[in-house]
């Protein structure tokens, strides 16, 4: 496997490029289309890619983002008074502390901070 990406296509295209890019935060990696208009777009996603994508039919979807602080990113996203908040910050009975919004569409998306110390924070190490 080379690469891996988590593909939505939204309601509606415009309006949820504008809340993932705008509201979100996230990046730009490419733009496509016909004609001039674009119909898809491809996002960075830490150590993946989101293609937002107008053709094809709207269908449930879990997005799973890693912040570098939960907290700081709540503030943010209250502020923007754009975001569903599902359920505020709160530290998991397995160490990682999360918060779930909803995009436009109602896409589910868990943001996820691991604290020091958390095993997902190391390494395997892999013994033959």
């Amino acid at each position: 496997m080379l690469s891996s990406r988590v593909l939505l296509s939204p309601r509606d295209f415009n309006r949820s490029r504008r809340w993932y890019t705008e509201v979100l935060g996230l990046r730009v990696y490419r733009e496509f289309g016909a004609n001039g208009e674009v119909t898809g777009v491809v996002l960075f996603l830490g150590g993946g890619l989101l293609e937002l994508s107008a053709a094809g039919s709207p269908g449930p979807m879990t997005l799973w983002l890693q912040v570098p602080d939960l907290d700081a990113e709540h503030r943010r996203l209250i502020a923007t008074n754009a975001v569903t908040i599902v359920s505020a910050p709160e530290t998991m009975p397995w160490g990682l502390r999360e918060m779930w919004i909803e995009d436009p569409d109602g896409v589910r998306i868990v943001l996820v901070e691991v604290p020091e110390g958390h095993p997902i924070r190391s390494r395997l190490e892999v013994t033959s």
